[in-house]
């Protein structure tokens, strides 16, 4: 058995996974951002609640809790 060849087999594959763990973290960074995005895009999409100026200002501020 040759070590060195054995030692150096194991060196390509510990670099090997040191690439794909590399492309796997910019993925998922890649998702993250599309993600983020998509969720501002949902949060600007929800209409404005329209104010009503025909209410009284005395209505909404008291809550009858005796029945």
């Amino acid at each position: 058995m040759d070590a060195a060849a054995i030692a150096s087999g194991s060196q390509n594959n510990i670099s090997d996974a040191g690439v794909s763990q590399a492309v796997s973290v910019d993925v998922l960074k890649k998702a993250i951002d599309i993600d983020q995005t998509n969720a501002t895009a949902l949060i600007q999409a929800i209409p404005q609640t329209p104010t009503t100026p025909n209410l009284p200002s005395n209505l909404g501020n008291n809550v009858n809790t005796t029945a």
